[in-house]
């Protein structure tokens, strides 16, 4: 199983904001506790939303804590490809995401039907092929 961590997720795990970032450890343990394999997949759009904004504040300890995180060698990464594209559209239309939303769900997707998509936004679980786990 790999979980796919939306751009929220990464943030809420990196900055701690509470209490989400409780919600993610504690859903992380539910899921390597049924899955002691499970793996970690992100997509270059996260990476970007992540550091959007303590770019913008100049902040370089958020900044670091982001680059560490994206750096660790387990973590899988989904390239925005032709596919990842196509799904996207499909997507987008279909359930009437953003396309940044889209274009995550479709990274996700790509990870095949073993899962799950974390992630702090309740639009996703519109997407019915999308095994999305909301932190609220």
């Amino acid at each position: 199983m790999i979980a796919f961590f939306d751009a929220s997720a990464v943030i809420y795990f990196v900055e701690g904001a509470e209490p989400f970032a409780s919600r993610l450890r504690a859903e992380l343990a539910r899921l390597t506790t049924r899955r002691p394999d499970l793996g970690a997949a992100v997509s270059r759009l996260s990476w970007l939303e992540c550091r959007v904004k303590p770019a913008r504040d100049g902040n370089q300890d958020i900044l670091s804590r982001f680059d560490a995180f994206f750096s660790h060698p387990d973590l899988s990464w989904v390239e925005l490809t032709q596919n990842v594209v196509e799904l996207a559209t499909v997507l987008r239309v279909r359930y009437k995401l953003r396309t940044p939303d889209a274009l995550q769900a479709a990274c996700c997707l790509q990870l095949g039907r073993d899962h799950v998509f974390i992630t702090g936004d309740d639009g996703f679980r519109r997407v019915a092929s999308l095994n999305a786990r909301v932190l609220h």
